[in-house]
């Protein structure tokens, strides 16, 4: 039980400080309960006066809180009890819940009155129905994360000692005696032009870490908003002055009684009024996976948090927000003193994207997950996102290249300069030279950082997240709410959507349009006159009260609009013929209210049918039962004739029936569904528990064929996936007909193509073996023909998924996305790469385990979802193209010019400034260029394609020449060419020169232009296509270079530049452009002749697979822990430097060989359920943050 804990932990103190939290955002929290919490919460029970907390809450208990017949306090004992205890005690000292109800002055059927000042006095007596949000982290601990960052660290210490020697003045006559290595520098005056070097290099640094305080600040931000956005979406029905209203689950309040029903998560605690066959999942409360059957009589206690499995019900609310049995266990966590809090710091330092993270599902199966699957599924979990891991391993080399290429720099400038004065001009190391020679060491040391600086691709964080939270603001205006941030990219390298059928390819408005009624198969709904009125009366009160009473039809909102649908379409369609029969169901459901119907056996996926019993006046009881019509054929042995008599009704009777009513009806797109009932005698009373033996033997009344129309949007989105290389299947409960005929309305198959529609049963049979396992190899060979699975159980979509996902048929991993809108779909939307749930119709379990929610349930969504991930990947892909261009120009000059001229042409200032440029606007820039249609025309890039592609590398390499022969050229020879003095071989502390000012420049120009080249990766000519479109692309070039001319004309000696003219402008100017004609020249090679490049590009794909492929789950998992330390460090940049730094350290003390790696992964899985162990290595927050529900399966071999 206990690896059932961990899932909770991250998630706590993660979430960013929101606007003040729904309590239903904490949902598993106890699972944090450490032993220790656990004696403590038995204590502050025992002794409320123990805590600030409690007694705030507690002012006004003496006098029975404000006029209520009860207190605070006496409710949160009562919430306490469970079982018969509670029962006990509800009627001893309430007299039952009626009595309970009256003490909080609210009506058991018509709730509170509403009336405002009621509800403020609740608010103020009972609390509100929130929990109070952790603080966001202000915009000075941002920047001070920032500053964490190892590379400007080492400059701000390098910049500090140049402008302590700056400041020291040795004694004048010992000058000469340091000889040549002064000289010059007097003229200028030392002191004055000393310091101001290391203040440029302080200034750099301030703005950098501004610039990424700011990003991560605004990136926080969007995601609180996106997160109370998420809240504002929940919504509880509850009933006030006899209305069903639908309230944000923060509006709830003690008093109000609230309707539960199937797949809903409980926003507070209550206690159950009247139930209908309801169990209750409550393992994130308790850890016992079993489902709890609840009853007023037996066990009325329903905990907020916990999710409704089966039935429905009406619950009085008792206690909301930090009062409630979830929000007690949180305060106790967040208000566990200060040791408590400490840990709970370490394990909130995470980025935004996993404070994303909401609980993960507690599905049916799992309770039944043992610690070392946990295990397993935490390694596997680290290949969720495919870029992440790919720009990971890629930021991690780049950086161990420019380190090397850094050190290799200083080692050689400091041999060099002590080979020429000390062994070659053969000078003895002067005491009063010290000072002035270790200014020289620190000039070395900071350009060797400057090459280190510009080397490592800071940028690439920044553009990801920026490209990710620029996509997701603008797909909230597509519908899709994006709760984790990676399924948005994710989505881009989808192959496979399995959808469900209604409310996503069809509209979810259902109506009845063909019935069979006593012997008659109307293809139009008949007139009641024509219906035998015994029989119109039996399906009438069977269809009015064998419905959920919370399924109604009101009128439309608009004059002429269509009647409105509310609660389950498919019971709005049967209520609706019950309308068109001229008849009303409600007079019927006002004679029989909720609370008399005697017993209701609800829908669920194993029965999928419906029944009700009601007691007749004569004592005796009958049954309506409606449901799937073959499931409900099949246990009717009679069946109403034309004159309204129950005849015989045998199996081939049924044969007939399925034949030439069901079949046609189906084949039609309908969906059919059976009207049935039973009379059962007063005596002996029956054993309603003997499920199977009370739903046979049913008389059927009619079958009815229900229309869904395809959404008309559908087709065309259908069409737009399958160009773009993704399989759409369809996984339905339907009847395999009805499936067949929707999914070619929709062009999921074509006639005479080769494809596979089978139901559950059949795809069952195939894909199991004689002992009834599911066998891969079987999978496989069903999956990749499947475009139709009709009869499926929620079992059925998440085998077909894993399956799917696990199969290694096809070179490339498929990537799944998976739509569900019911409480079973949970597993299934967990197991897939990407989970929609759909906004209207689905369930909050549905929602809680889904990566992506379609505001309006619409398929045509999704395939913008795909458009905006295709985006997101391109985006990266041009600001890497551009990055690495940069990189690898700057770090070679630097290098070179370094070895060459002791001295790098491009000043520390200078490549801190193209930094700057280089990393956090081009990643502005690049990162948010909206996506167009053409993304869909290509097949998806999948999950072993190399970063960088042949035409990446490219482009690379090609501009990279360009760049180095021009500079090249202007350092060498440039003093000729211009006509100017040269700027090499100059003494320390020299005036800027106009030579090394038109390289800076000319480098920056080219960047510029490249920039523009950069917009296009797969080797388009028009670089400028769309430019316009991109107001964000023109203003950031315009401004860069707008500042840029600022710096060369008036930057002087920080930015070491020395104005230019007109004309030397020009040229710089000019030879910036030639980047654009040189880009023309470079698509003209084709990629077929450049055979060097498929090696380099196949290089980094091998890079990427070998440690995927591995199986022993030693190495597996330290590759695992390195994966997320490397993720760590670059990835959560500004938000995780000093947990990194802390977590290297404790690697280092539990030794770093593979053992000590499982030893940590082992110890912190096994014991979870201890809060103190959530400080030890930090990587259990980040492995539990990044376990969320999109998880990706790793490949069979490694699970």
């Amino acid at each position: 039980m206990e690896s059932r804990w961990s899932a909770a932990v991250t998630p706590v103190f993660q979430t960013p400080g929101t606007p003040s939290l729904p309590v239903w955002h904490f949902l598993h929290f106890s699972h944090l309960l450490s032993r220790k919490a656990t004696k403590q919460y038995s204590a502050t029970m025992g002794d409320m006066t123990n805590s600030d907390f409690y007694t705030k809450n507690q002012r006004n208990d003496s006098n029975h809180d404000g006029g209520f017949g009860c207190s605070l306090m006496d409710l949160r004992s009562l919430m306490e009890l469970r079982g018969t205890e509670a029962v006990v005690k509800i009627q001893e000292d309430y007299g039952g819940v009626e009595g309970l109800c009256q003490r909080l002055k609210t009506s058991p059927t018509e709730g509170l009155d509403g009336v405002a000042t009621d509800l403020d006095k609740r608010k103020e007596v009972f609390g509100q129905n929130l929990i109070p949000p952790k603080k966001p982290k202000t915009f000075l601990q941002l920047v001070w994360e920032a500053l964490q960052d190892v590379t400007l660290i080492i400059l701000e210490i390098a910049a500090l000692i140049s402008l302590g020697l700056s400041f020291y003045q040795p004694p004048g006559e010992s000058n000469e005696a340091c000889g040549t290595l002064s000289a010059g520098a007097e003229d200028e005056g030392e002191a004055e032009a000393g310091w101001i070097e290391g203040a440029a290099i302080l200034l750099s640094v301030v703005c950098v870490v501004l610039v990424t305080a700011f990003n991560d600040w605004s990136k926080e931000k969007q995601f609180r908003g996106l997160q109370s956005r998420i809240e504002q979406e929940q919504k509880f029905q509850v009933v006030r002055g006899g209305q069903v209203i639908q309230l944000p689950v923060s509006d709830i309040l003690t008093g109000d009684i609230a309707q539960v029903k199937y797949g809903d998560l409980l926003p507070a605690d209550g206690v159950l009024i009247q139930g209908n066959d309801l169990k209750i999942d409550e393992s994130s409360l308790t850890g016992e996976s079993d489902h709890v059957r609840k009853s007023a009589d037996k066990d009325p206690m329903l905990l907020s948090g916990t999710h409704v499995m089966e039935g429905s019900g009406r619950m009085l609310v008792t206690a909301v927000g930090v009062n409630s049995q979830t929000g007690i266990i949180f305060t106790l966590l967040g208000a566990g003193g200060e040791e408590e809090e400490k840990k709970e710091k370490k394990v909130k330092k995470q980025d935004g994207a996993a404070a994303m993270e909401m609980q993960p599902l507690k599905s049916a199966e799992g309770g039944e997950t043992d610690d070392k699957e946990k295990k397993k599924a935490n390694v596997s979990k680290k290949e969720k996102s495919v870029l992440q891991g790919k720009l990971t391993k890629l930021a991690v080399q780049i950086g161990k290249a420019g380190l090397v290429m850094s050190a290799i720099t200083v080692i050689i400038l400091v041999l060099y300069f002590a080979i020429d004065n000390f062994v070659l001009q053969k000078k003895p190391w002067l005491p009063e030279c010290t000072p002035i020679y270790i200014q020289y060491f620190v000039k070395f040391f900071i350009i060797g950082v400057t090459v280190l600086v510009v080397a490592v691709p800071e940028g690439l964080p920044l553009a990801v997240t920026i490209s990710l939270a620029y996509s997701v603001k603008k797909m909230m205006k597509d519908n899709n709410l994006v709760r984790h941030l990676d399924a948005c990219e994710t989505m881009g390298n989808a192959t496979a959507i399995c959808s469900d059928k209604t409310g996503t390819l069809t509209t979810n408005r259902m109506t009845a349009v063909q019935c069979y009624v006593g012997d008659v198969h109307y293809k139009e709904i008949p007139d009641p006159s024509s219906i035998p009125p015994k029989t119109l009366d039996i399906l009438v009160n069977a269809i009015s009260l064998n419905s959920a009473y919370t399924t109604k039809i009101l009128p439309p909102d608009k004059e002429g609009g269509l009647p409105k649908q509310v609660g389950n379409k498919t019971e709005c369609g049967l209520l609706g013929l019950v309308l068109d029969l001229k008849r009303d169901y409600q007079t019927i459901r006002n004679q029989i209210p909720e609370e008399k119907l005697y017993k209701v056996y609800t829908f669920n996926s194993v029965r999928k049918s419906m029944s009700t019993i009601i007691k007749l006046p004569d004592s005796s009881f009958r049954m309506y039962s409606k449901g799937a019509s073959e499931i409900v054929l099949k246990k009717c042995t009679r069946i109403l004739n034309e004159a309204g008599e129950p005849r015989v009704f045998r199996p081939r009777d049924r044969d007939e029936m399925v034949k030439k009513v069901i079949e046609p009806m189906a084949c039609e797109g309908l969906r059919t569904i059976c009207v049935a009932y039973r009379d059962f005698p007063a005596d002996p009373e029956p054993n309603w528990e003997d499920e199977n033996n009370i739903l046979t033997e049913l008389t059927a009344i009619c079958v009815v064929g229900i229309e869904d129309p395809v959404r008309p949007e559908v087709p065309d989105a259908i069409q737009k996936c399958q160009r773009a290389g993704i399989t759409v299947r369809m996984v339905t409960g339907d009847n395999i007909n009805t499936a067949r005929a929707i999914a070619i309305k929709c062009g999921i198959i074509h006639p005479g193509e080769d494809f596979l529609c089978i139901d559950g049963k059949e795809f069952n049979r195939r894909i199991r073996n004689e002992k009834g396992e599911v066998e891969q190899e079987r999978i496989d060979k069903v999956w990749p023909k499947l475009r139709v699975l009709a009869r499926s159980s929620p079992t059925d979509k998440h085998t077909l998924v894993k399956g799917i996902i696990d199969s290694t048929l096809v070179d490339q991993r498929q990537v799944v996305a998976v739509t569900g809108d019911g409480t079973n779909d949970g597993p299934a939307l967990k197991k897939a790469d990407v989970g929609f749930a759909m906004g209207i119709a689905g369930t909050d379990v549905a929602k809680e385990a889904s990566d992506i929610i379609l505001t309006d349930d619409n398929f045509s969504s999704i395939v913008k979802a795909v458009m905006w991930g295709r985006n997101v990947y391109d985006s990266i892909s041009k600001f890497l193209q551009f990055q690495l261009t940069v990189n690898v120009v700057a770090v070679i000059v630097a290098f070179t010019g370094a070895c060459i001229t002791q001295d790098s042409p491009l000043k520390a200032v200078q490549m801190l400034w193209v930094n700057l440029i280089m990393d956090t606007f081009a990643s502005l820039a690049l990162a948010t260029e909206p996506p167009t249609e053409a993304l869909l025309m290509r097949k998806p890039y999948g999950r072993n394609k190399p970063l960088i592609s042949s035409t990446m590398t490219k482009n690379i390499l090609g501009h990279g020449v360009y760049q180095l022969i021009i500079i090249f050229t202007l350092l060498f020879v440039g003093e000729q060419i211009f006509d100017i003095d040269s700027g090499r071989n100059a003494p320390l502390h020299s005036p800027p020169s106009e030579h090394y000012t038109i390289i800076f420049n000319t480098f920056v120009m080219m960047q510029l232009f490249n920039e523009i080249n950069a917009r296009k990766i797969h080797g388009e000519r028009n670089v400028f296509d769309g430019i316009f479109r991109n107001p964000i692309f023109c203003s950031i070039v315009l401004a860069t270079f707008v500042i840029q001319i600022v710096i060369v004309q008036f930057g002087g000696k920080p930015f070491s530049c020395s104005p230019l003219d007109l004309e030397k402008w020009m040229w710089c100017v000019f030879l910036g452009m030639g980047e654009l004609v040189w880009g023309q020249v470079i698509s003209t090679i084709p990629n077929s002749k450049l055979r060097f490049l498929r090696g380099a590009g196949q290089l980094s794909q091998k890079d990427e697979m070998p440690e995927e492929e591995m199986n022993e789950d030693q190495e597996e998992i330290d590759h695992a822990e390195r994966e997320l330390r490397r993720g760590q460090i670059l990835w959560f940049r500004g938000l995780n430097r000093i947990q990194t730094q802390i977590e290297v350290v404790n690697t280092f003390k539990s030794g770093t060989s593979f053992q000590g790696a499982l030893r940590r992964q082992s110890s912190t899985t096994s014991q979870n359920q201890d809060v103190t162990n959530v400080s030890s290595p930090s990587h259990v927050s980040l492995c539990n943050a990044l376990s969320s529900p999109t998880s990706t399966a790793a490949p069979s071999g490694q699970c």
